[in-house]
C-alpha cells in the first residue's frame, strides 16, 4: 500500500520560524531526510499569516519513520537557511520562499523554481550563473525544442566543448495545480491528480486514494493493493522501457531504439486492455480498484511472458555492444556523495549508490507480504542508470508474474469494496502519502480544515530535487552528451511546473 502518515492537527503544536529551522537541522544532522518543506496563507491566525509544515524520513533504524513540524510566521520574515549546511534543502527553500515570501538567509541560490504569480512575466530577469574566462562562451537550448518535450531552457557555459556549468531554467507552464484540487471534493480529484504528471498517473493516483481513506478513516482491502501494486509495477516497466528506447535511439543504435519501442507498446497497450486506458487512468479510484477477469488476467501472463525473453535479448545486445559503452561509461557522473549531498532521489540515487527505495524501507502490507528487492548500481553514470533501469524491469516483471499466477490471490474485483464509506474527511487533520512511482518517491499532504473540507493540497514530484543532479551531471562533459544524460535522467518538467 502507499505509505501514509496520519496527523491530528489539534495535537501538533505551532513553533516559530526559528525554531523550525533549528529543529530541521538538528534533525539532519543526525541523518533525517528532509522530504517536503512548504507553507500556506493561515487565514485562521490572521489575514496576513503563513503556516509552514516540514516533512521528514527519518533515518534507518528509528522508530517513527515519518514525522511533520509545524509553524508559524509572516510573510518577509527571516530565518537561517539550511542550505549551505545541508544542501538538499536547496529547492525546498527555494520553492517556500517563492510561494510565501520567506527569506532563507544565507541560502547560496535563491532563484525561482517556477515563477510564480507576480513572477510569470519576469522570467527574462532569471539571475543565471556566469562563468568567466577569455574563452568560455554560452550555448543556449530552449525553452522550445525540436520535439515533443515540454519548455525548458538549458543554458551551458563551456570551454570549448567541454560543459564547466549547465544551469536548468524551468517555469514554463503555469498550471496552478495545486489551486485547482481546491475547487473540488476530495472524492472527486482523481481524474485531475491522473494528469498532474502523465506517465506518472498511476502512482499519482495511489497516493491520493490512500490519503484520502486515511483522512475517510477506512482502509482498502489487500486484493485491492494487489491490484494497485500490478498497475504499478506495468507503468514502472512501460515507463523505463520507454527511457531506454531513448537511450538506444539518442545514440543511433537502432536495433535497440525499434525493439524497446515495440515492447514498451505491448504494455501499455495491456494497461489498456486491463483498465481501457494505456497510461492507467481510470484504473484506480477511492475506496475501489478495476478488478480483472479471467481473460484479462491470461492476457497478463501471456503477455508478460512473452515480453521477458525479448526483453532481456535487447538488453544482452545494447550491453555487449562497444559503441554503447563508449558512449555510457564515465558519461555523466554523479558520484555517492554528490547525489547524497544534494538529496537526489529514486533511480537517479540509486545508480549512484545510495540505497533508497520506500518499497522496501518505509514497509507496508504490499510490499512487506510480496517484497521487491531494492537494487543499486556504484557507477553513477549513464551506463549505471541504463543498468539500472534493466534490472528494475525484470524485478517488475518477476513481481507481476509472481502475483498474477498465484492462483490463491483474488485479483477479480469481486471483493471491491463499494461498502467502504468514503464520506467525510476527518476534520483538522493533515496526511502524507508516498508511493515510489517510477523517478522515485510522489509526496502528496492533503490538509482538512475544522470543517472537513481540504484546506490544502501539496504534490511533490521526485523531479524536484533530481533537475540540479542533472546540471551536476554534465560538468567536465562534452556538450555533444547532453542528450543521453538528460535521457538517463530522465526527469518530468511538469512534474516540476505545477
Amino acid at each position: 500500500m502507499s505509505t501514509t502518515l496520519l496527523r491530528d492537527l489539534r495535537d501538533c503544536a505551532l513553533m516559530s520560524l526559528s525554531a523550525l529551522a533549528a529543529q530541521c537541522a538538528e534533525r539532519m544532522q543526525t541523518g533525517a531526510r528532509l522530504l517536503m518543506l512548504f507553507g500556506r496563507p493561515d487565514s485562521a491566525a490572521g489575514n496576513t499569516a503563513l503556516c509552514v509544515t516540514a516533512v521528514f524520513q527519518a533515518a534507518p533504524g528509528t522508530p517513527e519513520p515519518l514525522s511533520v513540524l509545524r509553524a508559524q510566521a509572516t510573510p518577509g520574515e527571516h530565518y537561517p537557511s539550511l542550505t549551505a549546511r545541508f544542501p538538499a534543502a536547496q529547492s525546498l527553500e527555494r520553492e517556500l520562499w517563492e510561494q510565501t515570501g520567506l527569506l532563507p538567509d544565507g541560502h547560496p541560490w535563491l532563484k525561482p523554481i517556477r515563477f510564480e504569480g507576480a513572477r510569470q512575466q519576469q522570467m527574462d530577469e532569471y539571475p543565471f550563473f556566469n562563468v568567466r574566462g577569455q574563452e568560455v562562451h554560452e550555448v543556449g537550448v530552449g525553452p522550445i525544442h525540436a520535439s515533443v518535450i515540454e519548455p525548458g531552457h538549458f543554458r551551458f557555459m563551456c570551454l570549448g566543448e567541454q560543459v564547466q556549468h549547465l544551469e536548468i531554467q524551468l517555469g514554463y507552464q503555469h498550471r496552478g495545480v495545486e489551486a485547482l484540487l481546491l475547487r473540488r471534493p476530495a472524492l472527486a480529484l482523481t481524474p485531475v491528480i491522473e494528469s498532474v504528471c502523465g506517465d506518472s498517473a498511476i502512482a499519482y493516483a495511489w497516493g491520493h486514494c490512500a490519503a484520502v481513506e486515511a483522512l475517510c478513516g477506512v482502509q482498502a482491502s489487500m486484493e485491492t493493493e494487489l491490484l494497485r501494486g500490478v498497475a504499478l509495477e506495468l507503468e514502472r516497466i512501460a515507463m523505463h522501457v520507454a527511457t531506454l528506447n531513448g537511450l538506444a535511439t539518442d545514440i543511433a543504435f537502432l536495433q535497440g531504439g525499434g525493439t524497446y519501442g515495440r515492447l514498451r507498446t505491448a504494455i501499455i497497450n495491456l494497461t489498456q486492455r486491463l483498465c481501457g486506458n494505456r497510461f492507467g487512468r481510470g484504473w484506480l479510484r477511492p475506496g475501489r480498484t478495476r478488478g480483472l477477469d479471467a481473460a484479462q488476467r491470461a492476457d497478463l501472463l501471456q503477455t508478460l511472458s512473452a515480453f521477458a525473453p525479448d526483453f532481456a535479448g535487447i538488453n544482452a545486445l545494447l550491453c555487449s555492444s562497444l559503441s554503447v559503452a563508449a558512449r555510457f561509461k564515465g558519461t555523466g557522473m554523479v558520484s555517492a556523495k554528490t547525489a547524497q549531498e544534494l538529496g537526489l532521489v529514486g533511480l537517479v540515487a540509486r545508480a549512484s549508490g545510495v540505497a533508497m527505495d520506500t518499497r522496501s524501507q518505509l514497509p507496508t502490507r504490499l510490499y512487506s507480504a510480496r517484497p521487491l528487492e531494492l537494487l543499486t548500481e556504484s557507477g553513477g553514470d549513464c551506463w549505471a542508470r541504463m543498468l539500472l533501469r534493466m534490472r528494475e524491469v525484470e524485478a517488475s516483471l518477476q513481481w507481476l508474474l509472481a502475483v498474477g499466477g498465484d492462483s490463491a490471490l483474488d485479483l477479480s474485483g469481486n471483493f471491491s469494496e463499494p461498502a467502504l464509506a468514503l464520506t467525510a474527511l476527518s476534520p483538522k487533520h493533515l496526511c502524507i502519502s508516498i508511493v515510489e512511482g517510477t523517478r522515485g518517491p510522489v509526496l502528496q499532504v492533503l490538509e482538512t480544515s475544522e470543517q472537513g473540507q481540504l484546506l490544502h493540497y501539496k504534490l511533490q514530484d521526485p523531479s524536484l530535487p533530481n533537475w540540479f543532479g542533472l546540471a551536476m551531471a554534465l560538468r567536465d562533459n562534452a556538450i555533444s552528451d547532453f542528450p543521453i544524460c538528460n535521457k538517463s535522467f530522465d526527469l518530468s518538467y511538469c512534474g516540476n511546473d505545477l
